[in-house]
This record gives C-alpha cells, structure tokens and sequence, in this order.
C-alpha cells in the first residue's frame, strides 16, 4: 500500500511539474501560479469542509502560512526555469531541495545524518555542478534557469518542512494544505497586481479566451498538486516513511519521460550525467543509515 500511493504522488507530481512547465512557455508564470493555486484552494476547501479539518485550527497553522509565502516564490522561479530551460535537468535539480532542507532542519534539530546520507550530499552537488553544462563544447544551461531551479528547490524544501510541523493529522493536513494555498494565492495575486502595475501583461495573446482555454490545464496542475500532497500522507501514514519519500522523490523521472516523449528533448551527456547524478542524490538523502 505504501509503495502503491507512493508512486501515485510521484506520477501526479511529476506530471504537475511538466504541464506547469509547458503552459508557462505560452502563459505568463504568476498567472500559472495564481490561477493554478485558486483552484486547488477551492478543491481543498471542499476537502476542508467535508472531513470537519476546520475543527484541528490551531497555532501550528503558523507553519502553513510561512509555506504559503515561500511556495510561490518557489513556484513562479520552478516554472519559469522549466520554460527557460530542458525539463530534463531541471526537474532533477529541483528535486534536491525538497529532501536536503529537510535534512537540513533535523541536523539543526540534534540529528547526525548517515553515511548514505553523507553521501548523497555529495553526489547531489556533483550533479548540480554538471547538470549545467560545463562549456567543454556545445551550448550550457544558462546560469540563470540553473540558480533559479536551485532557489526554488530551497523553497520547496522548506515548504516541506514547514508543512510538516502544521499538522499531525491527516484532515491536519487537508487544513494546512488549504491555508498554505491561500496564502499562495494572496502572495502570488499581489505579486501578480504589482507585475500589472509595471506593465507585465497578466493575460497571454489572445486575452481571455486563450486564458479560458488554458483553464483545463491549469485545473489539473492544481488538483495533481493537491492529490498528490494527499497521496503522499497515505503512503507516510501506512508504511515506512523512508520508503514512501525515497519513491516520492523519483518524480522527476516522469517529468524527464514526458519532455522527451512530448517535447522530443535532447540533453548533452555531461547534462544527462549531472541530472541523474542529482536524482541519485535526492534518493541516497531520503534514506536512512
């Protein structure tokens, strides 16, 4: 049961990664994130109410706000890397973050990683170093779409980690799950207010209509997000914690598999070498030992 929800919030994350990367080549990324979240945020109300989460409200959801200033940040600097950059190094780089920020907090907390642990820090920044690209010919990652894929995977990392102390429970989580989105939503709409302000248009050629067109994509990049949060609380709940983020953690192969089977990628050896160097590395920090 752990292995099977496990890998069902890999797939729903990594397919989220990848139609969130492809709808901000066309769309502008803080509409992406504004509109995305709105509609999870609904979906987890939903939730929220018909489970009775409301009643678990607490200092905890504390937490939940701090994730929800961090996470568009993360978002909008994810999805605009995944836009600039091959999803295929991308993804795997953003990965990183969401296990060794939360490494990061336990050895703060008293914790000693171990030797696999050790290990997969090392391994993860070899492969950040090469999954740009080092200029032993041919074209590099921009430096760019590298720092902004390695901001965000900080951002998402302590998301994690900030989600994970707002709640015990499963309808705990439902509920900071919710507040965090709607935070996201307040962050990301004043963000997006502001860019509008500046003159950054909010909707993409083709007004409206091509933003109403977009609403179906969008809706499954916010509900896969939402379900996979929700499958991945399963998995911790009815097996080993370390298995279920070990698997979890694989999501970037989906998004790796589906840019090339789509979008017909293409990664130099050295790149490919760096973003599975970087994917070993986030499985070898989930572990234990």
């Amino acid at each position: 049961m752990t292995a099977a929800f496990a890998l069902a919030t890999c797939f729903l994350w990594g397919l989220a990664d990848f139609g969130g990367g492809l709808l901000t080549r066309r769309l502008p990324a803080l509409t992406v994130v504004v509109v995305s979240q709105t509609l999870a945020a609904l979906v987890l109300g939903g939730i929220v109410l018909a489970t009775g989460g409301w009643r678990e409200a607490g200092p905890q959801l504390w937490f939940a706000v701090g994730a929800g200033v961090v996470g568009p940040a993360a978002m909008l600097c994810f999805y605009r890397a995944l836009a600039l950059g091959p999803m295929g190094v991308v993804s795997p780089l953003g990965s990183v973050g969401t296990v060794l920020v939360p490494l990061g907090v336990g050895i703060v907390a008293g914790e000693r990683p171990g030797l696999l642990q050790a290990a997969g820090i090392v391994v993860a920044v070899i492969g950040v170093l090469l999954a740009g690209g080092p200029r032993l010919g041919g074209t590099s990652v921009a430096r760019r779409t590298i720092a902004l894929t390695l901001f965000s995977a900080l951002g998402f990392g302590a998301v994690m980690a900030l989600i994970a102390e707002a709640s015990t429970t499963v309808t705990g989580l439902f509920l900071a799950l919710f507040v965090q989105r709607v935070c996201n939503v307040a962050v990301g709409g004043a963000a997006l207010f502001a860019a509008v302000r500046r003159g950054v248009p909010a909707l993409p050629e083709g007004g409206l209509p091509a933003l109403r067109g977009a609403l179906p994509a969008l809706a499954f990049i916010g509900i896969a997000d939402v379900a996979a949060n929700g499958t991945y609380a399963i998995a911790a709940q009815h097996g080993p914690v370390t298995m279920a983020a070990v698997l979890a953690s694989l999501y970037p192969v989906v998004t790796t598999l589906a840019a090339l089977g789509v979008l017909k990628e293409r990664m130099r050896a050295v790149q490919t070498a760096g973003a599975s160097l970087a994917l070993v590395g986030s499985v070898l920090l989930a572990t234990h030992g």
